[in-house]
């Protein structure tokens, strides 16, 4: 007869066992107690499985009954011990003592916004740490004074002239120089730490909506539209200068051939772009298929295979000069050294 004992403190998504053994034998009695030690999803609850086996004796406890019982035996061990492993799953790696701190070393700031605002960008002025300003949709500016603890709506009014709702896309500060943009296309610049705000014009012509500037020097930024144009201002943003010669839609439709999985899908527009120090560039595709780069001096972006099976979230620049790569369904990959080429 054989009975299996199965008692688990907590139910949820279990992971990697422990899987210890120890076998009982003898001529009277047979047990076979197995048991098994995991630890649940949620911290400080663990679980354990125990599994007996009682074998009767033999009446005649010749070679062929006990080749008989030892075989039996091994067959339960083996189907039960294969449908916990699939429930079981995998263990999460021990914590070293080098483990980035706990949720509850986060402190949670409560925001005066509606549900529905989505928070796109955060920057803090580098001559006061304790100013800065949080921005998102629906023309969502908030400001901070003390270092994040509290947020006030901020209004802008070159941003409230027209009957338009927009999205702050990004936000960027070098020393008391800010710069904000949004869609529809909009451009904000600050010299006074946040204090005021003027709106630069931008051309009607503009190929896309811009999703990311970046400060650089005095009176300079870098900002990119979602169709992969780049332009460099010297002069608060009254002029720009092309950096890239053509969209990437543009630069697609001469490449396509040339290997690039899902190219011929491109909807025209990036999902994500993120910036370098050096001042380069990585964007991810709309749909996540591909992703592609651009290095100050480039006539054109350069797109790349993803070297992941699942389609790419987001991309950017470690410190070192390597990339992450998020890919949807939870997937992290970092570069095995610097560039494009390595990841």
């Amino acid at each position: 007869m054989a009975i299996l004992q199965l008692a688990t403190s907590n139910p949820g998504i279990l992971h990697k066992p422990s899987l210890k053994s120890s076998f009982f034998l003898n001529r009277t009695t047979t047990t076979t107690t197995t048991s098994f030690h995991y630890r649940t999803s949620q911290a400080g609850f663990i679980t354990k499985a125990t599994l007996s086996l009682h074998q009767e004796p033999s009446s005649s406890p010749d070679s062929d009954s006990w080749s008989c019982s030892s075989l039996n035996r091994r067959h339960f061990i083996s189907e039960t011990v294969t449908s916990l492993t699939v429930l079981i799953g995998f263990q999460e790696p021990a914590k070293s003592e080098d483990s980035p701190p706990p949720l509850a070393d986060w402190e949670r700031v409560y925001l005066p916004i509606d549900p529905g605002v989505v928070l796109l960008d955060i920057a803090f002025v580098p001559d006061d740490l304790n100013h800065g300003f949080l921005l998102g949709t629906r023309q969502t500016l908030l400001e901070t004074k003390d270092g994040g603890n509290t947020w006030v709506p901020r209004s802008i009014p070159a941003a409230e002239d027209e009957d338009f709702n927009y999205r702050f896309n990004s936000i960027s500060f070098k020393e008391k120089e800010g710069w904000i943009v949004g869609k529809p296309s909009i451009l904000l610049y600050t010299s006074d730490s946040g204090d005021s705000w003027e709106r630069i014009p931008l051309s009607a012509q503009l190929p896309g909506d811009i999703v990311y500037i970046k400060a650089t020097d005095d009176k300079s930024a870098e900002m990119v539209t979602d169709e992969g144009a780049i332009y460099v201002t010297s002069n608060r943003g009254y002029n720009w200068r092309a950096a890239v010669q053509e969209t990437v839609s543009a630069t697609l439709n001469r490449t396509v051939s040339s290997g690039i999985s899902g190219a011929s899908y491109y909807t025209g527009t990036f999902n994500t772009v993120n910036r370098s120090p050096d001042g380069s560039y990585v964007a991810v595709s709309s749909r996540g298929n591909f992703y592609l780069t651009w290095e100050p001096g480039q006539p054109y972006w350069q797109p790349h295979n993803r070297a992941v099976a699942r389609r790419i979230q987001n991309m950017g620049w470690r410190a070192d000069g390597g990339l992450w790569l998020l890919a949807r369904g939870g997937g992290l990959y970092l570069s095995k050294g610097t560039g494009v080429s390595n990841l």
